[in-house]
């Protein structure tokens, strides 16, 4: 516990000093600093306690595709809790993430990250289980750019983000037919074709 605490703090004063430092340069810098909000929602065909595990950041490489893939800095071995601190590659950078809320009793996660010199990420997801077969996912991505030079990259991540959610539930719903139909028994996958 001692060793998390020390990790978070860590990183914690390393993006409050990146921001320290940047919102200064931002009063010397040629121009704003872009900032982008994006929302969106989707449902998921699963009950909550199915689902909700899908989106820490282990549980995510079911559905998450290739590009998805955290390297757990704390805890060891990997594992999905609030205070889990790992990184992202993003071809030739990095991203460093903090899960900073994994309340599954209060439906929601958060995550914080920063790639150095381009953007800080927030991403806020809450979860309403609608009944026993399917939870409504609610998303919202904030953006802001670190440099000048970040701020089309802010743009162009805010754009996809605005236009995730039908890409999200296709994936996550996907998946979640395809661990249906491996555990469904054999005698209720096929029609009982006997005549009676």
């Amino acid at each position: 516990m001692k060793t998390m605490a020390i990790i978070i703090l860590t990183v914690t004063a390393t993006l409050a000093g990146a921001f320290a430092y940047h919102q200064h340069q931002e009063t010397t810098s040629s121009g704003p600093l872009t900032h982008v909000r994006n929302e969106f929602e989707f449902t998921a065909h699963a009950s909550y306690a199915v689902t909700a595990p899908l989106f820490g950041p282990e549980g995510e490489r079911a559905w998450g595709g290739e590009h998805w893939d955290p390297h757990f800095l704390y805890p060891q071995p990997a594992q999905d809790v609030r205070g889990a601190v790992f990184t992202v590659s993003h071809g030739h950078r990095s991203s460093y993430w903090i899960n900073t809320a994994f309340d599954l009793n209060g439906h929601h996660f958060q995550y914080v990250y920063m790639i150095p010199d381009v953007m800080a990420t927030l991403i806020d997801l809450h979860f309403v289980e609608v009944d026993s077969a399917h939870t409504k996912v609610n998303v919202v991505y904030e953006r802001t750019a670190l440099t000048p030079e970040g701020n089309q990259h802010v743009e162009e991540a805010g754009k996809s983000d605005s236009e995730n959610g039908p890409e999200w539930e296709k994936a996550i719903n996907d998946y979640l037919a395809k661990q249906n139909a491996t555990t469904r028994p054999a005698s209720s996958a096929q029609p009982n074709h006997e005549v009676q």
